[in-house]
């Protein structure tokens, strides 16, 4: 499933949604710079589970070059397709969430949801020496967030049927539940395996919407007790 748009419309200009979509479409095309010496820089700026786990082990002095890839590697993708992917979830979903948050609130937000989503995959990988790199796990956070702020919008897909290409409007939650879904599923089925540690970080998905739609959760109990205190 492609989402083409969603029937949410803000007022809210979404600087930072425009502003973190341009930073990353600028690191891409940096990184396409780097011809020969781009995989020494991924291996650097991604993040490597087993370099940050033998840093804390066994060299803390190492810890800061080990922590830094953790909002480096946000911004950092490995070809078009993953770069132009997540562009388009977060473009579609993004502005809503920032609109709702604010705009500080939303970057912090999503600089958090991304590394929240980095360390779920090095828990679920802590041997892994291959680098995880991608705004994916970020963008993950910003759909838990929309998953609870906007369950009622509805979701312009393109939907692939067979030979056949269907566009239909899809509610949100149920959009996001399997897009959810099929993420967790994925981890689950390769949860341990040797490919899962150098293929897709299927637990950074489910670690980054996990704490967006977490965070929510507590926002809304927040206000919601902000309200009664000054009701009573």
């Amino acid at each position: 499933m492609i989402p083409l748009r969603d029937n949410i419309h803000t007022r809210v200009v979404p600087f930072v949604t425009y502003f973190l979509i341009g930073a990353n479409i600028a690191a891409f095309l940096m990184e396409l710079s780097l011809g020969p010496n781009l995989e020494r820089f991924i291996y650097i700026f991604g993040v490597v589970p087993q370099k940050v786990v033998n840093a804390a082990l066994g060299a803390p002095e190492l810890l800061p070059y080990a922590i830094v890839p953790f909002f480096t590697s946000i911004f950092l993708h490995g070809g078009w397709l993953h770069l132009i992917g997540n562009m388009l979830y977060l473009y579609i979903f993004g502005d809503n969430v920032e609109s709702t948050l604010g705009h500080f609130r939303y970057l912090v937000f999503y600089l958090g949801c991304g590394v929240a989503a980095s360390l779920a995959h090095l828990l679920a990988n802590p041997a892994s020496n291959a680098p995880t790199i991608g705004a994916s796990g970020a963008i993950a956070g910003v759909l838990g967030a929309y998953f609870l702020m906007f369950p009622r919008a509805r979701v312009l897909t393109l939907v692939p049927i067979f030979f056949f290409i269907q566009i239909i409007e899809i509610p949100a939650i149920l959009f996001l539940g399997l897009w959810f879904l099929i993420q967790f599923l994925s981890g689950s089925m390769s949860y341990g395996s040797a490919a899962a540690a150098a293929g897709v970080a299927w637990w950074a998905h489910i670690g980054g919407f996990a704490v967006g739609a977490g965070y929510t959760l507590l926002r809304y109990r927040m206000i919601r007790e902000r309200k009664e205190r000054v009701t009573h």
